[in-house]
């Protein structure tokens, strides 16, 4: 039976999750953050860092005892039986005609800021980015991580830049404890940057190709988490310092317009190419993880067979090309039918969290000892999210009715035609 190539060690695995949870957030979320709660946005990061660990940590230990291309959805299958396995995959696939354009839009965004461009030319530069995704996925998944390891650390470098130049210590980030009036502005706060760390189930995709996935899966996981924690909250600690932040139109540009300030306007060119390589990250981690799991499901006769071929390189191209002509079709049908992208992604956001609930649910049956409760704590963290959604989550609650029903409808036309052959 075909196998993915184990080629991912430890740094390649941290470079892939840190710039899949840093993707567009890192260039809007820190100003979002302190425009919504001031300075306590810095404890609100810390916080934020302290809730996501019990969810990592229950990734990691999923991911070092089932390694899987199947991710999220074949750990779901394991604790629940193959119905929840393929009710979690729709799931996680239908994020692909409402999430991914957004994101593909917003890449196309930062060249927006330095050309002028009309519609066809930002959809020129959406396919374009699909096609550098289709690219590194002919060579497989050691070059994704080594050429996202690359931008992991440009923005560390980047970071680490503005401190400097900005003349900024850790004193600067030290602030008094958040008062009691500020805690409803740092949950406003936390609802937003919880984005952030949307990325942990696409990675779990990856588990199967790591060289050794009990020790560098989990390593890799908890690493990425804190590198990508680190950088958001040392670039809202300059945001704050030179007040960047504010209406949304200034949020948006809060990280070029520092840049510009202390290096010249020059800086918005890096701020561009750093921001569409941040989003392409992103996006590839989450088109790859899409492609591993349907070879998955249809190397276990789950999908028709030819999506389970893979290339000489250990690449499942025929599932990539799959994802990315759904990719195509949605970008193309929302560009003529001129949809609300912001609104469309955060209906997907509904999508994550389930799945995300659905895993620690998992966590709680397949492990033992302190990783069943790390597991149940994780479980009770994301049902509040999802609580906390309100009317945002009816996409995916849409969703799993429509699954439902089509689901019985199945089930109740096959037991008709049982019966009727049978007389």
């Amino acid at each position: 039976m075909s196998r993915l190539k184990k080629e991912l060690g430890l740094w390649q695995g941290m470079g892939l999750l840190a710039t899949s949870l840093l993707g567009t957030g890192i260039f809007v979320v820190p100003a979002t953050a302190a425009a919504l709660a001031g300075s306590a946005s810095l404890w609100a990061w810390l916080l934020l860092i302290t809730l996501v660990l019990p969810i990592a940590f229950t990734f990691a230990r999923l991911g070092r005892r089932y390694p899987h291309a199947g991710g999220a959805p074949h750990l779901i299958g394991l604790a629940f039986g193959n119905g929840a396995e393929r009710f979690s995959a729709f799931l996680f696939l239908a994020v692909l005609p409402v999430g991914l354009p957004a994101a593909l839009s917003m890449a196309a965004g930062f060249w927006h800021a330095l050309f002028e461009m009309n519609a066809v030319t930002l959809w020129l530069v959406q396919l374009a980015t699909l096609l550098g995704v289709y690219l590194l996925g002919l060579r497989g998944a050691r070059s994704s991580g080594n050429l996202q390891l690359l931008i992991a650390l440009a923005i560390l470098a980047l970071t680490l830049l503005v401190w400097f130049q900005g003349d900024l210590a850790i004193s600067d980030g030290v602030r008094a404890l958040p008062t009691q009036a500020e805690w409803p502005a740092m949950s406003t706060a936390l609802a937003v940057m919880f984005w952030c760390y949307v990325g942990l189930e696409a990675f779990a995709h990856l588990g199967e190709e790591f060289k050794r996935p009990e020790r560098d899966y989990p390593l890799a996981l908890l690493g990425g988490v804190l590198l990508a924690g680190v950088i958001y909250w040392a670039n809202s600690v300059a945001v704050l310092k030179f007040g960047h932040y504010g209406s949304e139109a200034q949020n948006t540009t809060a990280i070029p317009a520092l840049l510009a300030d202390l290096f010249g306007p020059e800086a918005k060119v890096l701020a561009a190419l750093l921001g569409y390589l941040s989003c392409f990250a992103s996006i590839n981690i989450y088109l790859q993880g899409f492609a591993r799991l349907i070879w998955s499901m249809a190397r276990e006769g789950k999908l028709p067979a030819p999506l389970a071929r893979l290339t000489a390189r250990g690449s499942p191209l025929n599932a990539l090309s799959l994802v990315l002509g759904v990719c195509l079709l949605s970008i193309t049908l929302i560009l003529w039918w001129q949809l609300p992208l912001d609104k469309l992604i955060r209906y997907a956001n509904g999508n994550f969290i389930l799945v995300y609930l659905l895993s620690m649910a998992a966590g709680f049956v397949l492990l033992p000892r302190i990783g069943k409760w790390l597991a149940g704590l994780s479980a009770l963290l994301c049902l509040a999210v999802f609580v906390a959604l309100a009317e945002e989550s009816a996409y995916v609650l849409l969703l799993a009715i429509g699954y439902g029903l089509w689901r019985w409808g199945r089930r109740w036309l096959a037991t008709r035609a049982t019966s009727s052959a049978s007389r």
